[in-house]
């Protein structure tokens, strides 16, 4: 194995990895989209800092 071999070997497991990753989130948000399960948790855009933004 040279050191193109190994290079190769690197990028597809990290090109695969990401793949994995990718695919978990868009169907962990499909599931969720519905929103029947119901534990109260908000996304992570949803903060605290959206009640800055009222008019007092």
């Amino acid at each position: 194995m040279n050191q193109s071999d190994l290079l190769f070997l690197v990028l597809f497991v990290i090109l695969l990895s990401s793949l994995v990753v990718f695919i978990v989130q868009f169907v962990r948000s499909r599931r969720r989209g519905d929103g029947s399960d119901g534990d109260g948790r908000a996304g992570w855009w949803e903060g605290p800092w959206d009640d800055d933004d009222r008019t007092r």
